[in-house]
């Protein structure tokens, strides 16, 4: 699966849809045809009567839209029950919402969904990804959003979903009201917002330094670091000089940090691999302990970690 950067394309049309009653027998919320029936609390099956809700939605936190067809692909009805519960593990940061094109199909229409499986991530009403077509098994989804979670972070996107707000028997938020969030993260979150890199780093780290399991600080810290380093820096210039200065730590680990922030994660820890490969001494050490950073502000779990390490490992031995 490949990784995917938020972005603001533009808004969906939804001239093509008609508000009708829902489907008799299928009442908003309930799982999606043939998808097994998620138990998730921040999951949705979609139809024409909920579609509306769904996007704005997505004002609050991002919505990560399934398009399944059990009859068509069968395995997208699996996608869509692992989309549900990774999402049910992020405590509203996502909501799932499943699209089944043979009970809906002016939804996909209206989309120009060219295939299922296929997920589509929303923010702030609009697509905030390229689409993701095909299954995936449910580790790279994990991985996905765990890569989406860091980008939240970083961008000082702090808002959540809340339980069951789709039909659920959980108390909806007040209008006006703003969705609940961890208070341990407020102080980084709303630096991070306000631009001011430097607190957002100084409060994660207390948080880092007070409870070193807090994996969430932890990236968090780790992703603040990166957007730190990176205040000011010039893309094209960066690339320049490490092209030209192909040993030069400074140089090499810039654009490494400058393709994280990009979303090429890859090419991040390929370049410093290969970097640790070439230099030895205090260059090898401050290249390879740079290197573990981003590990950190990707995720442990992350198979592109996971890959990283082993070629770190066959670098340094």
């Amino acid at each position: 699966m490949t990784q995917q950067p938020f972005s603001r394309p533009g808004a969906i049309d939804l001239s093509a849809l008609k508000r009708t009653p829902p489907p008799a027998g299928g009442a908003p919320g309930a799982p999606a045809g043939g998808g097994g029936g998620s138990t998730s609390a921040y999951a949705v099956a979609v139809d024409e009567a909920n579609f509306q809700s769904v996007l704005e939605a997505s004002m609050t936190a991002p919505v990560v839209l399934v398009f399944a067809s059990p009859s068509q692909s069968p395995e997208s009805a699996q996608l869509a029950l692992d989309v549900a519960t990774v999402a049910g593990e992020y405590d509203g940061r996502f909501l799932a919402a499943t699209i089944d094109v043979d009970a809906v199909p002016q939804i996909a229409q209206a989309m120009q969904i060219p295939q299922v499986p296929l997920m589509l991530v929303l923010l702030d009403g609009r697509p905030a990804t390229q689409p993701i077509p095909g299954a995936a098994p449910i580790d790279d989804i994990r991985a996905l959003f765990n890569q989406l979670a860091q980008q939240l972070t970083s961008q000082g996107i702090t808002g959540r979903h809340q339980p069951n707000a789709f039909g659920g028997a959980a108390t909806e938020t007040a209008e006006g009201e703003e969705p609940e969030i961890d208070p341990r993260y407020v102080p980084a979150q709303d630096a991070l917002a306000a631009g001011d890199i430097d607190t957002a780093v100084a409060e994660y780290q207390k948080l880092a330094d007070a409870n070193p399991a807090d994996h969430e600080a932890a990236a968090g810290l780790a992703m603040a670091k990166v957007l730190q380093r990176t205040q000011g820096a010039d893309l094209n210039a960066a690339r320049a000089a490490a092209a030209a200065n192909p040993d030069d730590v400074d140089a090499q680990t810039l654009v490494a940090d400058l393709d994280m922030l990009g979303g090429h994660v890859e090419d991040a820890f390929a370049r410093l691999v290969e970097l640790v490969r070439r230099t030895s001494g205090k260059d090898r050490d401050k290249a390879r302990e740079h290197l573990v950073g981003l590990f950190g502000a990707v995720g442990n779990d992350d198979p592109r970690v996971l890959k990283g390490r082993q070629a770190l490992a066959s670098a340094l031995f």
